[in-house]
């Protein structure tokens, strides 16, 4: 996809020329790129990260997660037996804090691409606008960090369809997705049937080995992870209510996909990114306070609507101001091409990643002006 988009780049996005006068907008690399990935896609994310850098030109030093670390070293295996110089692509592997920061602060790197957490997100932005003396460039980030998603079920919703993409939405991967929905928003009298419905669907899930396909949810990615959770979940049973909890099998970082309703709207589980099978469950009156509670987050990466109403589906997508949103599908799934993804507020630099623009982030656009009335005198070729 990158490759066809950088050979017909320059032609999308030229400037006007009049009579007497050329413009032309060339693009170049901005040099040495950082190319820091997250864990939960280990190989696509590090795939399209690493293969848009290096489209648009630019030398990458790549580090994926220290959990994935030997998937990275497949990528970069693929990578260079397809033909990439050795000298343009280098694989370092590594803990973050050592590695990840390393790159991110040294003065020969151009570009920073990171995709994972909000926390290490912002600490690399911050680094990033530290301009070191000896430094010839300003750092350009292309940060994607975590989400709150909401999803919002319409009074006359088909619950059919809404329920089913609701928990794939929220327990698909363990709930371990930048865009999984945390939050499900009822209107009116939909919430009673939600809740029973979600609660029913829920306890029924299937918690095992990967390598199992009756299960439907494995375990987290490892055991700082499974604690996280679960002191969320432990919080929730203390202070929400508990709707519905799947059982967890004994042994390894199993968590069991489990859901809450009465969650006040500045508790933690409401506002912070858990990365897990957790969702709340809210209840409003109308549409337009649906809304404002999605919005009510820092986050801004995906959401959801479920309606049958074509005024109320025009409404939302006018005001639920996320980064990609989804009517009447879960809010998980984006294709390249299809869906280009990335999200505003603490969820990121706006980018979008597998979209028409993604490459612009990787140049540096020159223009080059021309006056074509060529008067005067004009010597006598050699």
């Amino acid at each position: 996809y990158y490759a066809w988009q950088i050979r017909t780049l320059g032609a999308k996005f030229q400037p006007h020329s009049l009579w007497g006068e050329a413009n032309q907008t060339t693009y170049e690399p901005r040099g040495l790129t950082a190319v820091i990935a997250p864990w939960n896609f280990p190989l696509a994310i590090s795939a399209g990260m690493v293969s848009a850098a290096l489209a648009a030109g630019n030398a990458v030093l790549y580090k994926p997660a220290e959990a994935t670390s030997a998937t990275g070293r497949m990528l970069y295996d693929a990578l260079i037996e397809a033909g990439v110089p050795k000298d343009v692509l280098h694989f370092l592997p590594g803990e973050g804090h050592v590695v990840g920061a390393a790159m991110a602060q040294h003065p020969a790197v151009a570009v920073i691409a990171f995709t994972g957490s909000k926390e290490v997100g912002l600490r690399l932005y911050e680094h990033a606008g530290k301009t070191l003396h000896h430094q010839p460039h300003l750092k350009k980030c292309v940060i994607e960090m975590g989400g709150k998603n909401a999803i919002i079920i319409d009074s006359d919703a088909d619950l059919d369809e809404a329920i089913p993409a609701v928990v794939q939405s929220a327990f698909g991967f363990q709930g371990q997705k930048c865009s999984a929905a945390s939050r499900l928003i009822v209107v009116g009298r939909a919430y009673e049937p939600c809740l029973q419905r979600l609660s029913d669907m829920v306890n029924e899930l299937s918690l095992g080995p990967a390598d199992n396909p009756q299960h439907h949810v494995n375990a987290v990615i490892d055991l700082p992870a499974f604690e996280k959770i679960n002191r969320y979940i432990t919080l929730g049973k203390q202070e929400c209510r508990l709707v519905a909890q799947a059982k967890a099998p004994e042994g390894g970082f199993f968590v069991p996909p489990t859901v809450f309703a009465d969650v006040p709207l500045e508790h933690a589980l409401s506002q912070e990114e858990i990365f897990g099978p957790v969702l709340c469950v809210y209840r409003v009156k109308t549409i337009d306070e649906a809304v404002k509670l999605a919005l009510h987050s820092p986050f801004a990466l995906t959401g959801a609507l479920f309606s049958r109403n074509p005024k109320t589906i025009d409404y939302v997508k006018k005001a639920f101001k996320v980064g990609n949103l989804y009517i009447n599908r879960g809010s998980t799934g984006a294709v390249v091409g299809r869906q280009p993804f990335g999200g505003g507020k603490l969820s990121g630099t706006g980018t979008k990643a597998g979209g028409p623009d993604y490459l612009l982030h990787f140049l540096e656009p020159r223009v080059v002006t021309e006056n074509t009335m060529r008067r005067g005198f004009a010597p006598a070729a050699d």
